[in-house]
């Protein structure tokens, strides 16, 4: 089968804090219990006339014919995965849902509405089911009922705020925090992937890859020879949708924002909100051949 344009429900359900859940239990207990809880996910997807396009880490990508059905879905995946506890652990799940044009091509998914529902899966939290107008408006007058507004953001491609709807599941909805509808509220949009770059080789943070260390020890992920550096001397991490560079070192970090003074990050953390340059144990100004450069690719960092 060759391209094809579509209309699709897109969902991201991804486990909770699974990187908590590893460093806790072991990989081999961790993955164990992430595989059950993504198996009882995909479960569901016959019920709803889902299909599974493929899973990522700890996350399943699935489409539905309909935006109804995917919010359907998306409610039974946690009811289940909240009542039955995969794995004999109470893990959780965050999930995120789009609506609109997609490409299919053989059995994989591509397209902007893919992108933007794996952006209001990020920004999700435990137990959240996060969805957008294009999803809305595309529901039945029996689903809108069961979902709100509760957040402003600038999708990409759209370049205009936008609503962000959170899908009401629970049954019980008397310990439901209440929404300020008075408060101009706006997350953080998709702004893409960091770009880190030592020498000739460079490495992409995004969704699919949310951290790197950088220091002298060859377990990190750029590796450094400056006696000045740390062996594990900084770790540069996704968190939601904005990206912070935070230190561990003996000599700090030196981060240049666009042509900004110099800042000194000493066991602490500083956001990475513009390109730059970092510098490990020592100053820019100082002597040193090894200058780390940093700088967004705007296009989407959930680009699947």
């Amino acid at each position: 089968m060759g391209r094809q344009s579509s209309t699709r429900a897109v969902l991201f359900a991804d486990v909770s804090q699974s990187g908590a859940l590893y460093q806790k239990l072991g990989d081999t207990a961790a993955r164990n219990i992430i595989n059950a809880c993504l198996a009882a996910m995909a479960d569901v997807l016959p019920r709803f006339e889902g299909c599974l396009v493929k899973t990522l880490g700890d996350a399943i990508f699935c489409t539905f014919p309909t935006a109804d059905l995917a919010v359907l879905a998306a409610s039974e995946m946690q009811a289940i995965v909240s009542g039955t506890r995969p794995g004999n652990y109470p893990v959780g799940i965050h999930i995120g849902l789009s609506y609109g044009p997609v490409l299919l091509e053989e059995s994989d998914v591509f397209g902007d509405t893919v992108n933007v529902a794996a952006y209001v899966s990020a920004v999700a939290t435990r137990e959240q089911i996060l969805t957008t107008e294009a999803m809305e408006n595309a529901l039945s007058p029996e689903l809108k009922s069961c979902i709100r507004p509760v957040f402003q953001t600038v999708l990409k491609g759209t370049g205009r705020e936008s609503t962000v709807y959170q899908v009401l599941w629970k049954p019980d909805r008397m310990d439901m925090t209440e929404v300020n509808f008075h408060a101009h509220k706006v997350i953080p949009g998709d702004t893409g992937s960091l770009l880190v770059s030592l020498e000739e080789e460079t490495i992409r943070i995004n969704q699919w890859r949310p951290s790197i260390t950088i220091g002298r020890s060859q377990e990190c992920d750029l590796v450094l020879s400056d006696s000045f550096a740390s062996r594990q001397h900084l770790t540069i991490r996704l968190m939601r949708t904005r990206f912070y560079l935070i230190d561990h070192s003996i000599n700090g970090t030196f981060v240049t924002l666009n042509n900004r003074e110099e800042v000194h990050v000493l066991r602490g953390e500083l956001p990475l909100d513009s390109s730059g340059q970092i510098s490990l144990g020592r100053s820019r100004a100082e002597p040193s051949n090894e200058i780390i450069a940093f700088a967004y690719d705007r296009r989407s960092q959930y680009r699947i």
